[in-house]
């Protein structure tokens, strides 16, 4: 086993993920890019989670295999497979989803060349529960704009609004700057705002992250939006939230985390503000609203 400290840090955080595990780990292990350690960070899973990781483990001494004793939720068990890494570079991957096999090298290609980039990701395909491919999207986050205030506006201006590129390859440096995953609903989609305040996101043209839909995915088991909270942190099953106000908290509170002229700082406020408004009042009126 070479000493060498990796490039790239793989963390594969998951919870009963047998069903789809190995063909995650088969499209990592396969990656062109190989100066990468894999840790995987099993959630106290009841399933063959365990048994399939292990099994992998004793192939390939890039992997590190990590078991909870109990469920920490998903946003420690998120938090913590980065804690665990070592590498410049860092990447977040679910279970089920795959990659083709260049994902990391044209990746790790633009963030060794553009250090004002700070995530890196690609255009994504959707697969069904067999694999089949059925549509390809662009989360049209490929922000460049050399003023923060800028790349944060068109953060939000999109309008196709989920954050694949939260499975992107990130500047480790950086990520270690933020609170990483919150325990809260759409703790994704700010810490994406933030590191957008942070640095560029470089969308490489080309599909090459392949997003598993199926029915066992933890949105589509979850009732409503306190379920979804609780698979967070499950510790919040018992307690009343106000997930609204918490998420508008958490992006007011990303602007004056991140070092910015208070010109830009204002203007981000502004937008936010603006934001909110444009919503037709949803957000409004969901933060009087006790989910």
């Amino acid at each position: 086993m070479s000493n060498t400290k990796p490039r790239v840090s793989v963390g594969l955080p998951v919870f009963n993920g047998g069903q789809f595990l190995s063909l995650t780990l088969d499209s990592i292990l396969t990656q062109t890019y190989s100066n990468f350690e894999l840790i995987i960070s099993d959630n106290a899973s009841t399933d063959n989670t365990k048994e399939i990781s292990r099994a992998y483990a004793d192939k390939d001494d890039r992997i590190k295999y990590m078991r909870n004793k109990i469920n920490i939720g998903a946003a420690k068990n998120y938090n913590r497979v980065f804690e665990l890494s070592s590498g410049d570079y860092f990447k977040w991957a679910a279970h089920d989803d795959l990659c083709a096999p260049e994902y990391l090298e044209r990746c790790v290609e633009v963030l060794d060349k553009r250090y004002s980039v700070v995530v890196c990701h690609t255009k994504t395909t959707y697969i069904n529960e067999s694999g089949q491919e059925y549509a390809t999207f662009d989360d049209q986050l490929d922000l460049r704009s050399v003023r923060p205030y800028f790349r944060y506006r068109d953060y939000f201006v999109r309008s196709y609004k989920r954050c694949n590129a939260i499975f992107g390859l990130i500047r480790a440096s950086e990520l270690k700057k933020t609170p990483l995953i919150g325990a809260y609903y759409s703790s994704d989609h700010v810490l994406l705002a933030e590191l957008a305040l942070r640095g560029e996101i470089y969308r490489v043209p080309e599909p090459l992250f392949f997003r598993r839909d199926h029915p066992q995915q933890f949105w589509r088991l979850r009732k409503n939006l306190k379920d979804i909270e609780a698979w967070y942190e499950p510790s919040r099953l018992a307690k009343t939230t106000f997930p609204h106000w918490r998420l508008l908290g958490e992006h007011f509170k990303t602007i004056s985390r991140v070092s910015l002229p208070w010109s830009d700082k204002v203007r981000c406020y502004l937008y936010l503000c603006k934001w909110m408004q444009e919503h037709d009042g949803s957000l409004i009126r969901n933060l009087f609203l006790m989910n």
